[in-house]
């Protein structure tokens, strides 16, 4: 059937069916979005509650050692596989989108090199559980400020609201102590990741 034989009904249904094709091809999955974060947070703070226990004690006889190179690992892989899985759309995005994503991007490496510095300088007054408490907890809410920043920029609610979600777990579990936290922040943020990722797609 021709264009011209269609009706302004069927035109107009065309229209949005394209749209939501090209929608769809530059629109990131959610899950993969959310889903390989959830899955490095996840592991990693298990292996640090494994290695801290909620009173002192180790559940697992884990060094803390293994349990940042399983997180820090977990990190890396997240990261390397989100940026594969964003290459092909964000290629196809131009303009003032695209100088907001640079921007955005670049937020975070800002945010986490200080965030290192200024951490790294008080840690050594510090005992051993509580350094690794400090880094957990003031990264995580870089991580939630940027979230709930991101959100707003690109008035995404969802974003925002797992943002604010990650602060307020973060801040529960920091007054808790090094084992409540990581236990929180694995179950709770890490699971609660992957469960926004797969609520996220379903819905579209």
């Amino acid at each position: 059937m021709d264009e011209e034989d269609l009706s302004p009904a069927e035109m107009l249904r065309l229209i949005e069916e394209q749209g939501a094709a090209v929608a769809r091809r530059l629109q990131p999955d959610p899950l993969v979005m959310y889903a390989p974060w959830g899955v490095a947070w996840l592991v990693g703070f298990g292996a640090f509650f494994l290695s801290y226990g909620l009173d002192g004690r180790p559940v697992v006889p884990i060094s803390w050692q293994l349990a940042l190179a399983i997180l820090f690992g977990g990190q890396v892989l997240a990261g390397a596989f989100l940026f594969w899985a964003l290459r092909a759309s964000s290629v196809q995005v131009r303009g003032e989108s695209a100088q907001r994503g640079m921007m955005y991007g670049y937020s975070w490496f800002v945010g986490m090199m200080a965030m290192s510095l200024i951490v790294g300088h008080f840690a050594p007054l510090l005992p051993r559980d509580q350094v690794g408490l400090l880094y957990a907890s003031v990264s995580l809410l870089v991580v939630a400020i940027l979230y709930m920043a991101g959100g707003a920029v690109w008035r995404e609610w969802p974003m925002f609201f797992i943002g604010a979600w990650v602060a307020a777990v973060n801040a529960v579990g920091t007054t808790l102590g090094p084992g409540w936290h990581s236990l929180l922040i694995s179950l709770l943020v890490g699971g609660g990741f992957f469960v926004a990722g797969i609520v996220l797609r379903r819905r579209g």
